[in-house]
């Protein structure tokens, strides 16, 4: 069900950027959209890991530099039958950590200073196996594809303003038409971003809850994680927020309301759900 619910709302993303093409410039306005699609998801798949690590200034670590997490990955790696990723740390004080890579043989998960101090071995683990759930399931470039299709759809919208709405058959309000599709598509690409971003968070959790074997020292990482970010500051984070998805704890401020809006399921429903998991209930904290 989370694939397929993950499929549709690509669809729809895909819809609204090619809908943004035809209103700008009929058919061939779709076409050439569809170009533009095509080749900044080529540069995003070959590049963003790249980019990504370089932007939070992340350290790659070996068995000898970093001889701890290093061997947490490892370990997890073998139990979830991947490839053994990069590892890099982060220079910050905000636990956190996510996974980047356009396949599981060219991935890496990065783990931030404040993470490795903050939490437990067994916490610690649990977050690895929740970014190796990622890994595994692809959905390093999942999200990818779509911060690039939306941020597209948002680049488009703006055009439309220079070309003066386009061809006026296809968008007969005139300016009307050019004014909505730049507040409209854009929005509409973000909540379904959004929306992609918490299904695939959730998925993560229940994997990597299973590659660990422990649902709640995710549990347990995530309430803590979730605390110390609402205190603790990420520069990088809040200057480039449309990376914020890609972390294990949405990494910005103002962020703890589960709606249409947040990045992150709310961290009280997650850890629900691994409470269930392991077969506990009771309320959260």
């Amino acid at each position: 069900m989370s694939y397929f619910r993950t499929a549709l709302l690509l669809a729809a993303l895909t819809a609204i950027f090619l809908a943004v093409g035809y209103l700008l410039g009929g058919g061939t306005g779709m076409v050439i959209a569809l170009v533009v699609a095509l080749g900044m998801n080529a540069f995003a798949y070959w590049n963003s890991d790249r980019m990504l690590l370089g932007m939070y200034g992340a350290r790659q670590v070996d068995a000898a530099s970093a001889p701890g997490l290093y061997g947490i990955v490892e370990q997890l790696a073998h139990r979830a039958n991947l490839p053994m990723p990069k590892v890099y740390i982060i220079e910050n004080d905000q636990p956190n950590a996510f996974a980047t890579g356009r396949d599981p043989e060219h991935a890496a998960v990065a783990a931030t200073t404040g993470l490795l101090h903050s939490l437990t071995h067994e916490e610690i683990a649990g977050v690895l196996a929740h970014e190796l759930g990622h890994v595994k399931n692809r959905d390093t470039l999942i999200m990818t594809i779509t911060a690039t299709i939306a941020g597209a759809i948002g680049m488009l919208a703006n055009f439309a303003l220079f070309f003066g709405g386009g061809d006026s058959r296809n968008n007969p309000l005139g300016i009307i038409g050019v004014l909505l599709m730049m507040i409209l598509a854009p929005l509409a690409a973000m909540l379904v971003q959004m929306a992609i971003s918490r299904s695939r968070e959730y998925e993560a959790d229940r994997l990597g809850a299973e590659i660990c074997g422990q649902p709640l020292w995710l549990a347990s990482a995530l309430q803590k994680i979730d605390s110390l970010a609402r205190r603790i500051d990420n520069p990088a984070a809040e200057r480039n927020p449309a990376t914020a998805h890609l972390f294990i704890v949405n990494p910005l401020h103002g962020h703890s309301v589960d709606n249409l809006f947040s990045t992150h399921p709310k961290t009280e429903n997650r850890v629900r759900r691994l409470r269930e998991m392991a077969g506990l209930a009771g309320p959260w904290g």
